[in-house]
């Protein structure tokens, strides 16, 4: 099995290299601890991106969308989506603003896909998604009906190619900066609460 994933010209990393794998370890779990993609794509020559569920099982990533919606025709025709990963860990503060950064993961992917038809596929790949949220929860809970199967699409994508970079550490400085009065180094990402 292939340890990395394939990067042509549109998936290799063109900056900062040194933050740049391939390797399907880091990208595969980056992807299981989030579950949550933005998938780009165009459609009758308008650009959309929207975030979904998007999940792993094995090799394959899948979502879910109602049956007949523009994502499922699109990639029933042959046509690719772009998922982009991302997390923001840290604030990397620093003594120049410029200098100023963020520790993160993120990852973008090239698929293909197909709809997802047999009953015993549908439940499988649906599975693997509800016991990551809860070991054994799949076998306490009510399993699709028939007029839910009808209403969803399950795809199956196949990443074509794609690429993840991350970021990790304090802050780079210049030497000319470090006799500067303010104090500099990381901060966890807090989400943000305004008063009312």
């Amino acid at each position: 099995m292939e340890q990395q994933l394939a990067h042509g010209q549109r998936a290799t990393v063109k900056r900062a290299r040194q933050r740049a794998t391939y390797e399907k370890a880091a990208i595969y779990r980056l992807i299981d601890d989030l579950k949550l993609g933005h998938i780009g794509f165009t459609w009758e020559d308008q650009l959309h991106v929207i975030p979904m569920t998007v999940w792993r099982v094995d090799d394959a990533l899948y979502f879910h969308t109602l049956n007949k919606s523009r994502l499922q025709r699109l990639l029933e025709a042959g046509g690719e989506v772009c998922i982009s990963f991302a997390e923001c860990q840290e604030w990397v503060l620093a003594k120049s603003a410029y200098h100023h950064s963020a520790n993160y993961r993120s990852a973008v992917v090239y698929c293909r896909g197909r709809r997802v038809i047999d009953p015993q596929d549908f439940d499988r790949a649906f599975s693997v998604c509800i016991n990551q949220l809860e070991a054994g929860r799949w076998d306490k809970v009510r399993p699709p009906s028939d007029q839910e199967r009808r209403a969803t699409a399950l795809i199956e994508l196949e990443i074509v190619e794609g690429a993840g970079k991350s970021r990790s550490g304090g802050p780079n400085e210049e030497p000319e900066d470090m006799s500067l009065p303010v104090w500099h180094g990381t901060v966890p990402v807090c989400p943000y609460h305004s008063e009312t």
